[in-house]
């Protein structure tokens, strides 16, 4: 608790002399959320960057825990993810419910520092102060998950800050055993892809001590065996690791279905006293 305490307030006092410029702000009719569209300007990454922050239902979202969102590959996180289904979830976790913040991270960042920018830092060095200072949301309870790309950032940058995260979800995370397999543009070389090696990097320690984890993946997806590798490594360092299998593939249609299950795991892990 007391490192956690720690590196929020350092992330808070490298924000203050940042900037969020919101670009737009209106409500939806997607089952009661509010909606505020924003861009973020990266000294980190020299350039403005979009994001979407949600705020539940039936209050002015102070107080919550923040779940920090990261998309898959050629999107901006807004499209994507900005689904029916997800704000029906997000509604029915009623007053434990996060703010949600989807950052834009271009479309083949895979959320890492890497020569095309420090990504990962940009998560939480940027996108997490701003979207704090945004919503007032609470500090000391803030999540990260993903979807495929953005599911293996959210893995990958939870590792490197342990305490940070009250819950880390993998939601068909883009997992490869060996550099050479990876896709196009996921690593610059096999070095990146060493120090970005989830699966090695799990054989050797717990990764996220007692943080809650979260790992799914549809029955016909490409990534089941690493994602499986995966939840057997976390599992015999100790970690605490829910991996779930449902019926579907690598698709909008498998993540809309499980976005209950998500929202409920963000919810009850980030619950507060």
């Amino acid at each position: 608790m007391l490192l956690r305490l720690f590196v929020v307030a350092v992330l808070l006092a490298a924000a203050a002399a940042a900037v969020v410029l919101v670009i737009r702000s209106r409500r939806t009719n997607l089952h009661g959320a509010h909606e505020i569209r924003f861009e973020i300007n990266s000294r980190l990454l020299h350039r403005s960057l979009p994001a979407v922050a949600v705020v539940p239902p039936g209050t002015d979202g102070r107080g919550r825990p923040l779940l920090v969102f990261l998309h898959d590959t050629g999107s901006d996180g807004q499209d994507q993810n900005l689904s029916s289904a997800m704000f029906a979830a997000l509604a029915a976790q009623g007053a434990s419910a996060p703010d949600v913040v989807f950052p834009g991270g271009g479309d083949d960042s895979y959320w890492h520092n890497r020569t095309s920018g420090p990504w990962g830092s940009y998560v939480v060095d940027e996108v997490i102060p701003h979207a704090l200072a945004l919503l007032n949301a609470d500090r000391h309870r803030i999540a990260i998950g993903g979807i495929s790309m953005g599911g293996f950032g959210a893995l990958d940058i939870a590792r490197f800050y342990p305490g940070l995260f009250c819950a880390v979800g993998g939601h068909s995370a883009a997992l490869w055993r060996r550099a050479a397999a990876s896709a196009p543009r996921a690593f610059d070389n096999a070095a990146d892809f060493g120090v970005n090696d989830m699966l090695g990097a799990a054989r050797g320690e717990n990764l996220y001590a007692r943080t809650p984890v979260w790992l799914d993946v549809g029955t016909s997806d490409a990534f089941r065996p690493a994602n499986a590798a995966l939840a057997r490594e976390l599992r015999a360092h100790g970690a605490r690791v829910t991996f779930s299998i449902a019926p579907g593939g690598h698709d909008s249609s498998y993540w809309d279905s499980r976005w209950p299950d998500y929202m409920a795991f963000y919810a009850r892990a980030c619950r507060g006293p």
